[in-house]
C-alpha cells in the first residue's frame, strides 16, 4: 500500500473527524436536544470544516456527496431534475426517515474506529463535549468506574494505604525540581497564565501527576523511622495535553485515575509493594473486567520518568491487532527523595537517610479496553462483575385482547422475580415501558451490554418459568421461577469465565514467538503481538520500531507506526540459548530476555 504523505494523512484524519461530529449533531437533531446543546456541536463541527479547507484548499464533503454541477451543462440544465432522479431522490430521503439510527451502523471488524465511537455514544457512555480530547462521562460508564474503585480501594487499604488529596495545582518551581521526570511530561503539561484579564506573575501547571505536588510535603511530614512507612493514595483527575489522536477513555487530555506514592526506610519493602500493587491491577483487569493480561518489567527506554524499574500489565486489542498499557507500577528508588530532602533518621546510627519511594496508577482507561476487548456489532457486552445492570426482565405478550387482570398479573409476577434477584444482590432491574415493543427493548439492553435478559410472558407465568437469553452467546435458557436466584446467579459467573476464557483465546492465538526479524515482520503486520529475544539497548530498540514501520496503516486517521516493547514478560517463554541473537537487525549484542513487542496504543 502507497504511504500517504503528511498532508493527505491529516485531510484523512480531519475527514474522519467530520464524519463523527456530523453523526453527533444528527444524534443531537433526532434526540430533540436543546438548541444550546445542538449549536455547541455545530460550532465544533463548522471548525473541523475551516480545518479541512485550510489543509486542502477546498471545502469537505461527506461521502457520496455530489461536487456540484456537471460540466456542459447550461444554467437551466443544471436547475431542471427529471422526473426519474426526483423520484429516486424522494426515495432515498423515505428510506432515511425511516431508520431509527440507534443501532450500530459500522462493523467491528471492518471500521473499528467508526464502530468504537458508535459503540461508546449509543449505548450512552460518553457525550462529546466542545474541548477537544474532553469527553463527559455518563452514568454508565461511572458505574463501571465505581465498581473498580470499590474493588481496588478495598484491597489497597488492606495493605495499610490511606485515601488523601492534593490540589490540582502545581507551582512552577516544584515542577521543575525533577528535571528528568518533567522533561518526559513538558510536552503534554497545561498551564494557568491568567486570572481574569490578569496576567499570573508566575504560571501554574495543572497536574499532569502528582509526585511533585506532594512530595514536598513528605519532606515535612516524615522525620523519623516511626513516619514510616508512608502510603497514600489519591482518586482524583490529571490533565495531559495530548495532541495525537484523542480517543474517548484510551486517550484523552483530562481523565480520571488513582495515584498511590509511598515511602519507605527498607528497599526490600518498597519492592514488595510494587508487585503487590501489580497483582491487584491484574486482578481488577483478570477477575473484574474479564481482560487477561501479560505482568512484565518496562524497558529502560519505556520506563515512567524518574523510576528505577517499572512494572506493568499489558492487554491486547484483537480487533485492532495492538496491545495497550493497562497499569504501572514504579519503583522509584531514592531519586526523589534526594530531589526533595526527604530523609529520616536512622535509628542506631542517627545518620540521616534518604527513603525509598513507589508510585502506581489506574485509570478509566480500563472502560475503553473493556469496550474494545468484549463489544460485538451488536453493542456493548460487559461482564457482570463491573456491569451497573446485571440482569433486565422484561415483559413479553401484551396484546390489546389481554384483560387488565391478565396483564397485572404478568406485571407483578415479572416485579416479584426482580425483587427476589435484587434482595440477592444481583443489580437487577424491569423494564415496564408501555410506549416500547419488546423488541425495540431487546435491542436496546443488548446495545447497552447487559449480560443477561429475563423474558417473561403469559404462557411462563401459567408453566412457573422464565427464560433467560446471554448478552455473550445468544443463548437461551429456561429455568423454574422457584430456581431462578440460584440459576441466575450461575448463568452471571459462567458469563464472566467464558468472556474471560474467549478474551485468552483471542490474545494467546496472536501471541507469537519468533527470533528472526523477516518472521518478526510478517507476525507484526498479521496483528500479533511478539516475543523476540532482544539485548536490553535502546538504540536497538529505536531502531526496531523505525525499521518496522514500513507502510503500516493501523487505524483510519491514525499514523503508520512500528512496533515498540511493550514489556519484559516475567513469565519468559523459554530460556536465552547461546545461538540466540537480538531481533534487531545488525545488533550484535548478545540477548538478555525475550521481550514482548507490538503496536500499541
Amino acid at each position: 500500500m502507497e504511504k500517504k504523505s503528511g498532508a493527505d494523512g491529516d485531510a484523512d484524519a480531519l475527514s474522519a473527524k467530520l464524519t463523527d461530529q456530523g453523526n453527533v449533531v444528527r444524534d443531537l437533531k433526532s434526540k430533540k436536544a436543546s438548541k444550546e446543546e445542538i449549536d455547541a456541536q455545530v460550532k465544533v463541527l463548522l471548525d473541523l470544516k475551516a480545518q479541512y479547507k485550510a489543509a486542502t484548499g477546498k471545502d469537505w464533503q461527506a461521502a457520496g456527496a455530489t461536487g456540484g454541477s456537471k460540466p456542459g451543462k447550461d444554467k437551466k440544465g443544471d436547475g431542471a431534475k427529471d422526473k426519474k432522479g426526483k423520484a429516486e431522490e424522494h426515495d432515498s430521503e423515505s428510506k432515511l426517515k425511516k431508520q431509527t439510527r440507534l443501532g450500530l451502523e459500522a462493523r467491528k471488524e471492518e471500521d473499528l474506529s467508526s464502530w468504537y465511537s458508535q459503540v461508546i455514544t449509543k449505548s450512552e457512555l460518553i457525550e462529546y463535549y466542545d474541548v477537544s480530547g474532553c469527553y463527559i462521562l455518563r452514568p454508565g460508564a461511572y458505574h463501571m468506574w465505581e465498581r473498580i474503585t470499590q474493588f481496588f480501594d478495598g484491597e489497597i487499604k488492606k495493605l495499610g494505604v490511606e485515601n488523601c488529596y492534593f490540589p490540582i495545582f502545581v507551582s512552577h518551581a516544584a515542577l521543575h525540581k525533577e528535571a528528568t521526570h518533567i522533561a518526559d511530561f513538558a510536552p503534554e503539561v497545561a498551564w494557568v497564565t491568567k486570572s481574569g484579564g490578569t496576567e499570573l506573575a508566575e504560571p501554574i501547571a495543572i497536574r499532569p501527576t502528582s509526585e511533585t505536588a506532594m512530595y514536598p510535603a513528605y519532606a515535612k511530614w516524615i522525620k523519623s523511622h516511626r513516619d514510616l512507612p508512608l502510603k497514600l493514595n489519591q482518586w482524583n483527575n490529571v490533565v495531559r495535553w495530548e495532541f495525537k489522536n484523542p480517543q474517548p477513555f484510551l486517550r484523552t487530555r483530562e481523565f480520571l485515575w488513582q495515584e498511590g506514592h509511598s515511602a519507605f526506610a527498607d528497599m526490600q519493602e518498597a519492592h514488595q509493594e510494587v508487585y503487590d500493587i501489580l497483582e491487584l491491577y491484574r486482578r481488577v483487569y483478570e477477575e473484574i473486567l474479564a481482560i487477561p493480561v501479560i505482568r512484565g518489567r518496562k524497558t529502560e527506554k519505556e520506563k515512567f520518568a524518574g523510576a528505577d524499574f517499572t512494572t506493568t500489565v499489558e492487554a491486547y486489542i484483537c480487533a485492532s491487532g495492538r496491545g495497550i498499557q493497562g497499569a504501572t507500577s514504579h519503583h522509584l528508588g531514592q531519586n526523589f527523595s534526594k530531589m526533595f530532602e526527604i530523609v529520616y533518621e536512622d535509628p542506631e546510627t542517627h545518620e540521616k537517610k534518604y527513603v525509598y519511594q513507589n508510585s502506581w496508577g489506574l485509570t478509566t482507561r480500563t472502560i475503553g479496553v473493556t469496550v474494545m476487548v468484549h463489544g460485538d456489532n451488536t453493542g456493548l457486552i460487559l461482564p457482570p462483575r463491573v456491569a451497573s445492570t446485571q440482569v433486565i426482565v422484561v415483559p413479553c405478550g401484551i396484546t390489546a385482547n389481554m384483560t387488565d387482570a391478565e396483564r397485572d398479573e404478568l406485571i407483578a409476577k415479572c416485579r416479584a422475580v426482580e425483587e427476589s434477584l435484587s434482595s440477592a444482590d444481583v443489580r437487577c432491574r424491569g423494564d415496564y415501558r408501555d410506549n416500547y415493543s419488546p423488541g425495540w427493548k431487546f435491542n436496546h439492553w443488548e446495545l447497552k451490554g447487559v449480560p443477561l435478559r429475563v423474558e417473561m410472558g403469559p404462557r411462563d407465568v401459567k408453566n412457573g418459568q422464565l427464560v433467560a437469553i446471554r448478552r455473550d452467546n445468544g443463548e437461551r435458557v429456561t429455568i423454574n421461577i422457584a430456581d431462578s436466584v440460584t440459576r441466575v446467579k450461575a448463568l452471571l459467573e459462567d458469563i464472566q469465565s467464558s468472556l474471560f476464557n474467549k478474551a485468552k483465546k483471542d490474545r494467546d492465538e496472536h501471541l507469537i514467538v519468533v527470533k528472526t526479524w523477516d518472521k518478526f515482520l510478517a507476525a507484526l503486520d498479521a496483528r500479533n503481538i511478539i516475543l523476540a529475544p532482544y539485548c536490553g539497548e535502546s538504540k536497538c530498540e529505536e531502531k526496531i520500531k523505525q525499521d518496522s514501520a514500513r507502510d503500516a496503516v493501523v487505524e483510519d486517521g491514525a499514523p503508520a507506526m512500528g512496533a515498540k516493547s511493550l514489556c519484559i514478560p516475567f513469565d519468559q517463554p523459554a530460556e536465552i540459548q547461546g545461538s540466540d541473537h537480538c531481533i534487531c537487525p545488525g545488533c550484535e549484542g548478545k540477548p538478555k530476555y525475550y521481550t514482548l513487542f507490538g503496536r500499541s496504543y
